[in-house]
């Protein structure tokens, strides 16, 4: 694979934004098991292995159970993920997949019914900034490790 130019060294500038977006996220309510179940499940989504491999060790880190971990791409299948982490993976697929349909009404109204304003705006926030920063890897391709 050819290598290419890596944005944090010849714009390091750039990178400091999106980490300002990052240091907001780590300072919101937002669980780390709901950050990084979103920052797994957009990655898989983008098929962005450098932060696939970033973020699962994170969530490992944190507490994570392999199993779920594993599981994630099928969650709607398992039994392992609470009505709260359902509806953020609902929500991070439906943003993440933005040009299908966008966040719909039905998980709108439900992550609503969960969440106050404030967390719903971290939810949102946090798949938009996972979303760049996989784009961001992908188009540079980013080396795991």
């Amino acid at each position: 694979m050819e290598k290419r130019i890596q944005i944090d060294a010849a714009e390091p500038s750039a990178y400091e934004a999106m980490y300002a977006l990052e240091n907001y996220l780590q300072q919101g309510k937002l669980s780390k098991t709901h950050l990084e179940l979103i920052k797994i499940r957009a990655s898989q989504i983008n098929g962005c292995a450098f932060c696939i491999d970033m973020h699962t060790k994170d969530a490992m880190k944190y507490g994570e159970d392999l199993q779920r971990i594993f599981l994630l791409e099928a969650w709607k299948e398992s039994g392992l993920f609470t009505e709260e982490e359902r509806i953020i993976l609902q929500m991070t697929e439906e943003v993440t997949l933005i040009h299908q349909n966008g966040l719909s009404d039905e998980t709108y109204r439900k992550a609503m019914e969960q969440f106050d304003e404030h967390y719903f705006s971290q939810i949102i926030m946090a798949i938009v900034a996972i979303n760049s920063w996989n784009r961001i890897a992908i188009s540079t391709r980013k080396p795991i490790g």
